[in-house]
């Protein structure tokens, strides 16, 4: 009897006989849990999900995907070239539009509170001048002089006023008005106080004339030159932002012409069509507001610099030549009413008048200002009033020697009649010859500053809304141009 021998699993490492029948592995099962060892838990397994896209990056692909044929491409091509013509036209109206707002201020705000300013100084300057006049005369005080008096304090008043009106709340210039409207009512009371005195004999008046006099000059006039500078200030920066290049808008111009030419030779090559319509006309927007852009600026800065050059620098010799005569006249009448009260000790230890030391600093400086005021004069209206102003200013000056004279030999009533108006050839004529020289050479300059500076602003004008209308249809030339070239896709 034959026994069936035992089958057995081959050795570990040797492949089971061929035909062999295999028995099924079994896995291992883990170790069975103690009772004190706790159960362990295995999470759910979890399967890895993809991280949320923003729209960036499927806009990004949708276009990447479009510039793989040629059409998406034309479209693309077409959306870039109409943003960046529109984009040109909006930034060169923006920036004209400022220009043109800078150079209408120049015209019509920042001059005019300038001349506001100077006006102010002169008309406190002329105001103590008249009231040292006034007082000198005592009783034969004429109604002229007087009016003159009171006409300049209204002036002086009234332009405070529309200095306040015109001034940003809080700012340096709304401060100095401030204390220039104070200060007025108390420089009036002084010189009330101190013509009262005089009418009656009181030699007290003098002190309340000479207290008005060092307020004017210590307090009130360094004011009103503070206001001068500050309005000057913001004048010279509406000239700066009027006169500026508009680089951006520049810039985007001709990045938009280059594209449109690249977009022109592009469907060229493509299509051996030379021309295509709305890519042309886009072309033909795009260069005109180019060239409208550089032609009204340039025209608009040479008219603003022609301004400034023969208008402003003049109007700002000439004022500084007014002040400088209301001030010597003042202090040639104080050197009278004040009969050596007041001194001035120099470098050299010399003891002098204060008055007459002031006039002779006062009178220098009007002549060194005509010389300047001659020079930028540029032609022949302007030039003669100032002419006339030196002729008249070295008559004064020989008519003040000889009261001066007088007034060191002791002939105070002499020296008075030389200065006020009762001698044959008074200074004051002098004085008045001059003044009115100087104001006619103003009206002159103020008349050339405002027609250049009109020239310079007109220049841009129609400029923001051409550049904005002319954008518009470049931009809808270069999509029809586009929209052509796809027709022919579908």
């Amino acid at each position: 009897m034959t026994q069936t021998p035992k089958s057995s699993a081959p050795p570990p490492g040797t492949a089971p006989a061929q035909g062999a029948p295999t028995m099924p592995s079994i896995p291992p099962q883990a170790p069975h849990p103690t009772p004190h060892s706790p159960t362990p838990t295995t999470p759910p397994p979890t399967s890895p999900t993809a991280p949320r896209r923003t729209a960036f990056a499927e806009g990004f692909d949708q276009l990447r995907t479009a510039a793989t044929t040629e059409p998406g491409r034309l479209r693309i091509i077409g959306a870039l070239l109409a943003l960046l013509v529109v984009a040109f036209g909006s930034i060169a109206a923006w920036q004209m539009t400022e220009r043109a707002a800078a150079a209408d201020d120049v015209l019509n705000r920042s001059q005019p509170l300038t001349s506001d300013a100077a006006d102010i100084y002169r008309s406190l300057a002329d105001a103590n001048t008249a009231a040292a006049s006034g007082y000198l005369a005592g009783l034969q005080e004429k109604p002229a002089m007087r009016e003159g008096y009171e006409r300049d304090i209204r002036t002086a008043a009234a332009k405070l006023v529309t200095a306040a009106a015109n001034s940003e709340s809080g700012s340096t210039s709304a401060k100095t008005i401030a204390e220039l409207s104070r200060l007025l009512p108390e420089y009036k009371g002084l010189v009330e106080t101190a013509r009262a005195n005089n009418r009656q004999g009181f030699p007290v008046g003098g002190a309340y004339l000479r207290a008005a006099n060092e307020m004017m000059q210590q307090r009130m006039l360094p004011a009103a030159q503070k206001l001068h500078e500050t309005e000057n200030q913001r004048l010279r920066d509406d000239y700066a932002d009027a006169k500026s290049f508009p680089w951006a808008a520049a810039g985007l111009g001709v990045l938009a012409l280059a594209a449109l030419i690249w977009a022109q030779r592009r469907n060229y090559r493509r299509t051996n069509r030379v021309l295509n319509h709305g890519l042309v006309t886009a072309t033909a927007a795009s260069t005109i507001v180019l060239l409208w852009l550089a032609v009204g600026h340039v025209i608009a800065r040479s008219g603003l610099n022609d301004s400034y050059d023969h208008g402003v620098r003049s109007l700002n010799v000439l004022h500084e030549a007014r002040i400088a005569s209301l001030t010597a006249r003042s202090d040639e009448n104080l050197t009278l009413v004040r009969r050596g009260a007041d001194t001035r000790t120099l470098a050299d230890d010399k003891v002098v008048d204060a008055y007459e030391w002031g006039y002779d600093q006062e009178i220098d400086a009007l002549g060194k200002a005509l010389v300047r005021a001659e020079d930028l004069a540029d032609d022949t209206a302007g030039r003669k009033p100032v002419q006339d102003a030196n002729g008249f200013m070295k008559i004064w000056k020989d008519r003040h020697g000889l009261a001066r004279d007088d007034n060191e030999s002791g002939n105070y009533q002499a020296a008075r009649d030389r200065v006020i108006g009762a001698a044959k050839e008074p200074t004051s004529v002098c004085f008045d010859n001059v003044d009115k020289a100087l104001a006619t050479a103003l009206t002159h300059e103020q008349n050339e500053f405002r027609q250049a500076a009109s020239d310079g602003r007109d220049s841009l004008t129609g400029l923001p809304t051409g550049a904005a209308v002319l954008a518009v249809l470049g931009a809808a030339g270069a999509v029809l141009g586009i929209g052509r070239r796809l027709s022919e896709y579908r």
